[in-house]
């Protein structure tokens, strides 16, 4: 029960000087569309076609254009934590690089983001130590856990400190090193680059299952994989869902976070989020859309179908992750309401 009185007693946004608290419940999102387009294929030519028709129906329907600001600079948010077979697909990157570009962006101004040097270097984001060569010549690449990217300032403090309940967590711990004091539990300090360096930022993740979130995808990638101190979730992890949707209403964030674009070339619907090729699945599509929860959450029915069909119970339904972002207005986890907008070939 320690989640739901996480959730709905303080709303939960606790963080530090400059993002903004909020203590009462906001409005429910508004139902914001998914676009989808097929791909023929999986190459550079055909991701190229149709990310850039995905991005100009989405400026054409929003009204806003993907072109520099004040700052000049834009990032990208991508997933490479599962390793090699379960990252952002490097031809997406490329095209979603080529259309800012066209857009009036400078190379040097577009840089990518990623939590793990070793995960970057063995999925071809970070250049060969063989070879030195670089998919991305030109691109800043900013590797969180170097440390370099946080600031003191900025951080999401957790309401209760990770040893709150000191019988639950001593079960939930074993095993798992922690040196930290109380203070340092509360704290996962945010990677500022996204939503201080650039004029906005768009989310590139790859989805798989979590015994711990339910479902690794666009609300993840978004905050967990893009703090520090994330561990500590784990090491309690009722508190993981919880900490999901709270870092992903922080209003500096979202304002930031022009919207989530997944490729459905690879996903896992079991044993994630660990690469494990028996129970990964490809299909030939593209989403776009500025809710990142409805996106988890078709996905998370697609996960459950293919866990059936192979035989294996479905997320559980304890793991409320979606639910608690939906209760924050980050989006809507109503699939059978969902606004999918098929764009014709």
């Amino acid at each position: 029960m320690l989640m739901r009185f996480y959730i709905l007693t303080a709303l939960l946004l606790t963080v530090s000087t400059g993002l903004r608290a909020s203590v009462t419940p906001p409005p429910p999102a508004d139902k914001l569309p998914v676009w989808e387009v097929q791909l023929p294929d999986f190459t550079l030519a055909s991701y190229d076609r149709e990310v850039e028709r995905l991005i100009s129906n989405f400026e054409k329907t929003s009204g806003r254009r993907l072109v520099p600001g004040v700052k000049k600079k834009v990032g990208l948010k991508i997933y490479a934590d599962s390793g090699p077979g379960m990252a952002t697909p490097l031809p997406l990157v490329k095209a979603v690089i080529n259309a800012l570009e066209r857009r009036g962006f400078e190379s040097g101004n577009i840089f990518l983001v990623g939590l793990n040097q070793l995960r970057l270097r063995m999925t071809g984001y970070l250049p060969s130590l063989a070879s030195g060569g670089s998919a991305f010549p030109g691109h800043p690449i900013y590797v969180l856990e170097s440390g370099r990217f946080f600031d003191p300032v900025w951080f999401y403090d957790s309401p209760l400190p990770q040893r709150f309940d000191p019988i639950f967590i001593e079960s939930q711990t074993k095993g798992v090193p922690n040196s930290t004091t109380k203070d340092e539990d509360r704290k996962s300090f945010l990677a500022t680059p996204l939503f201080l360096d650039a004029d906005f930022w768009i989310n590139l993740p790859v989805y798989t299952d979590h015994p711990t979130l339910g479902v690794n995808g666009a609300l993840v990638n978004a905050t967990l994989w893009n703090a520090s101190n994330t561990a500590r979730f784990f090491r309690s992890p009722a508190n993981a869902p919880a900490a999901v949707a709270e870092m992903s209403a922080i209003p500096e964030l979202r304002e930031t976070w022009a919207f989530t674009l997944v490729s459905l070339q690879h996903y896992q619907f079991i044993g994630g989020p660990f690469f494990n090729s028996l129970y990964s699945i490809s299909e030939p599509k593209l989403w776009l859309s500025q809710d990142p929860v409805i996106l988890d959450s078709l996905m998370l029915d697609r996960i459950n179908r293919w866990r059936k069909l192979a035989g294996f119970q479905p997320v559980s339904e304890e793991i409320r992750t979606l639910e608690f972002a939906q209760m924050l207005g980050v989006g809507s986890d109503d699939t059978k309401t969902a606004k999918i907008i098929e764009l014709e070939q």
